[in-house]
């Protein structure tokens, strides 16, 4: 069962959250200035930034639908962004809070995007020799880290449960 937090550890991680909105609808919108869609700036020779659109989910999913995924992917941002605060408000240890504030950052930055836009904006690339993984943005990036300190947290969490050796 996860510990108790006051009111301001709460209020700290979803200022950490506000701080992920803030740095992701910058960087959008700095790209959607700065390129035409389609436009790539090489950085490094794996790394570039390109304006994408994605009217789906993670790897397009649903991209190609009739526009009716904008409402069911906004509905799930929406209930998971009130989840993740009523979880935070439950507490749990940092590493825990630190996942749920980042995952929630990031479906708050990306939900903006398809509320606004109707599709997420997209600009980091990653390639190598032909490889290429799909575009993304810090929202995303955010929510990949925070479900990756999700996933070690409840192994901390199982260790520690586990019953001692005899």
């Amino acid at each position: 069962m996860p510990m108790t937090t006051s009111a301001a550890p709460v209020g700290r991680w979803l200022a950490l959250a506000i701080a992920v909105i803030v740095a992701d609808q910058l960087t959008k919108a700095a790209v959607l200035t700065a390129f035409r869609p389609g436009e790539e700036l090489p950085l490094l020779p794996f790394l570039s930034l390109v304006l994408t659109f994605n009217r789906g989910a993670a790897f397009s999913f649903l991209a190609g639908a009739d526009g009716w995924q904008r409402w069911l992917f906004a509905t799930i941002a929406v209930a998971a962004a009130v989840f993740i605060v009523w979880l935070l408000k439950r507490g749990g240890n940092r590493l825990y809070c630190l996942g749920l504030a980042l995952i929630l950052g990031g479906a708050i930055g990306n939900l903006i995007d398809r509320l606004w836009l109707g599709q997420v904006v997209d600009f980091v690339l990653l390639h190598w020799r032909g490889w290429t993984y799909p575009a993304f943005n810090v929202a995303d990036s955010a929510i990949t880290v925070g479900a990756v300190l999700l996933i070690l947290d409840s192994f901390r969490q199982r260790r520690a449960d586990a019953p001692a050796a005899p």
